[in-house]
């Protein structure tokens, strides 16, 4: 009967010798999971097959073939096209998969950089500020790039955000920045009292190098010198760059971008007590399930921690890593 089902999707529906071929192990591999013969298998056998058989059969290719949910949603496809078929033909009574839930395909967890590396980070600028060598222009780069990663880690804002700022949004009496998100939605992150400061030394040493006669770079609160050597405000590239060049010398993150920074904000926030609905208004998040994926990472963060220092669970895995040597 299943041979039947693959000559009709090879022949009549045109799929391609490698899709047939997909649908074939597909199937191959419920039948030995139901115990049927290898493709060969009756009518009688088919109407046999309930709901029950059908999840176990989800259940032991993720418990034991340790599918994907990806896969098993892949897989489960094949069996479901096979039963749509064999009911149109009647050779079945009912589709056995109609109510079956295929399983979310795994989302990929948001990267954060560890509290090392933003540690290590924050000691390389010390270190660069502490050389008596620097030059006034890059003296004051450093104290921007510096201040821009810790801007970016310390109120998880965009890097659209940012690069909105303006001097008014601060209000360092207060302790806190204005940001305006998506759709020009406002709202207002609190700052401690070390960003504050670093905020006030930018601003004076910003304000030596662009000079009282220019204003308008002065409005918009991060800047840069273009080639010309004028003082322009800060663009999306050279921000991106700044981050990818401080987080590269201390992590070994394949991606290094502002936005890992905002992951890192998040991350940070929930593994030292904070509740999520107070993240989801500091992230600007509208959906309160955009902001959840950060339990999900810090959860696999604890399984490590769990897998790797409880006595019981060291147990069984340094008896699989036995049994792998």
């Amino acid at each position: 009967m299943i041979r039947h089902f693959l000559d009709y999707i090879s022949i009549e529906r045109k799929y391609s010798p490698r899709t047939v071929e997909a649908y074939r192990d597909d199937l191959r591999d419920f039948c030995r999971y139901i115990g049927f013969p290898e493709l060969q298998v009756s009518e009688e056998q088919i109407r046999g097959v309930g709901e029950d058989d059908i999840k176990g059969w989800m259940l032991y290719m993720v418990d034991e073939q340790h599918q994907s949910p990806r896969s098993v949603k892949r897989r489960l496809s094949a069996l479901r096209s096979f039963y749509k078929w064999a009911l149109r033909l009647k050779k079945v009574s009912r589709d056995v998969t109609a109510k079956i839930l295929s399983p979310k395909a795994d989302k990929p967890l948001p990267v954060f950089f560890r509290n090392e590396e933003m540690e290590a980070v924050e000691r390389n600028y010390e270190l660069h500020v502490s050389k008596e060598e620097c030059d006034a222009d890059d003296a004051f780069e450093t104290l921007r790039d510096s201040l821009i990663i810790e801007v970016l880690y310390q109120t998880g804002m965009r890097q659209a955000e940012m690069l909105g700022l303006q001097d008014d949004d601060w209000d360092l009496t207060q302790g806190q920045v204005r940001i305006f998100g998506k759709r020009r939605k406002e709202r207002v992150v609190p700052i401690g009292n070390g960003l504050i400061a670093r905020v006030k030394e930018y601003m004076a040493a910003r304000d030596e190098v662009t000079g009282d006669d220019d204003a308008a770079a002065q409005r918009t609160f991060f800047v840069k010198k273009n080639r010309s050597g004028e003082i322009v405000p800060m663009t999306k590239n050279t921000l991106y760059n700044i981050v990818r060049t401080r987080m590269g010398e201390v992590s070994s993150l394949k991606k290094h971008s502002p936005h890992v920074l905002r992951h890192t904000f998040a991350t940070a926030m929930l593994d030292n007590g904070a509740d999520i609905r107070s993240i989801q208004e500091l992230l600007g998040h509208a959906s309160l399930s955009t902001t959840q994926v950060y339990t999900h990472t810090t959860f696999e963060q604890i399984k490590r921690v769990y897998m790797a220092t409880h006595p019981r669970a060291k147990q069984v895995n340094d008896g699989k890593n036995k049994k792998n040597e």
